[in-house]
């Protein structure tokens, strides 16, 4: 049997929605009640699933939690999974995103605020920092967002065990080819808007990337203010942004199995965090960004919440399934890649992240 399994991360603790048909859903939660919850990943590569949550207590700080056997219990690593060796005089304040690699099933990336990355080789119960990328001599230079000082995007390249796409805010987009010794600033052709230069070499405040599922060199980045895609791994962007409402949001989803095929939820402006004119919608394309389709049906107007960058996923099957949570704490899904959507939550805490997978 085949079930989908929703993860929504929220402020005050983390939610498990199932369902057999994506149809009707079951809700489980919370787990963690009163601990923020702003990364998940699921790790389908072997059996049982591995659910990683990034858990952060205003007590006790950020931990890593696991879970084998789909939440019913938790495991945390002693004294904290992620830890800044004593040399860099650091201390990690948020755990951003958790992601399983593409090559080897015991490896999962993760990465943190302040702007870190870590690799673990044990599944996610230990980490250890990436000091090529901590050592970046633009490091220091490197801002917070709104949101924080945060790596919130990794993309293994499944082409190439040795190479990865990074991004933060605010830094840009990032690129290791030798296995996360050397890195190099792939911001060519984004713009910021917001400093006296607007083509920086680095500094751009990139919202979100997401990988072509067919075509891996081919990348799409929501930006403050832009939306782009690059066709070389990110050495150059070109805007992608005609025919949106606005240009400025938070999230982006490329398709899992079919290339050209991505979706945005756009967000006013940044002195705006409203959906355009009121309405929730997403915009998807199916031609790599030449053009876009608005995506309404079961979304509410007026509407004035706003979706975070890693509150939306999409889910493996075929008709690919889309997820995404509002920061009034509402849940919505469609079955049928945005044509529509229904509400399987609603009266949650701020949804942070929402992660999709397939179990069978």
């Amino acid at each position: 049997m085949t079930e989908t399994l929703v993860t929504i991360g929220t402020r005050k603790g983390l939610w498990l929605a199932r369902s057999d048909d994506r149809s009707t859903w079951t809700l489980d939660g919370p787990h963690f009640l009163m601990r923020e919850v702003p990364s998940i990943g699921i790790d389908t590569r072997s059996r049982p699933p591995r659910l990683l949550v990034g858990v952060r207590s205003e007590h006790w700080g950020p931990t890593v939690m696991r879970s084998d056997d789909l939440g019913h219990s938790w495991d945390e690593t002693p004294e904290g999974s992620l830890r800044f060796p004593e040399d860099t005089g650091a201390a990690v304040e948020r755990v951003w995103q958790i992601t399983p690699d593409v090559h080897d099933d015991d490896v999962v990336w993760a990465s943190t605020e302040p702007q870190a990355l870590w690799r673990s080789g044990d599944r996610g119960e230990t980490f250890s920092l990436v000091r090529g990328l901590w050592e970046h001599p633009h490091r220091p230079e490197w801002g917070a967002g709104f949101g924080g000082a945060a790596i919130h995007t990794i993309l293994p390249d499944p082409a190439d065990s040795d190479a990865m796409v990074v991004a933060m805010s605010t830094g840009g987009v990032y690129r290791t080819a030798d296995g996360g010794t050397s890195w190099t600033a792939n911001n060519r052709g984004i713009k910021a808007p917001y400093v006296p230069d607007p083509w920086p070499e680095f500094g751009q405040c990139v919202h979100k990337v997401a990988r072509d599922s067919v075509n891996p060199a081919r990348l799409y980045a929501q930006n403050h203010h832009g939306v782009y895609r690059s066709d070389d791994n990110g050495a150059m962007w070109t805007s992608i942004a005609d025919g949106l409402p606005t240009d400025f949001g938070f999230t982006v989803l490329a398709h899992p199995s079919r290339g050209d095929t991505l979706w945005l939820i756009p967000v006013t402006a940044d002195g705006e965090r409203i959906p355009p004119g009121g309405q929730l919608q997403v915009q998807r394309s199916v031609d790599a960004g030449a053009s876009w389709v608005t995506c309404t049906e079961g979304l509410p107007a007026p509407s004035y919440t706003c979706v975070l960058r890693d509150a939306a996923a999409a889910d493996t099957h075929p008709q690919a399934g889309i997820y995404f949570g509002t920061r009034n704490g509402e849940v919505y899904a469609s079955a049928d890649e945005g044509e529509s959507f229904a509400r399987i939550a609603e009266q949650l805490p701020d949804v942070l992240c929402v992660r999709a997978a397939v179990l069978t």
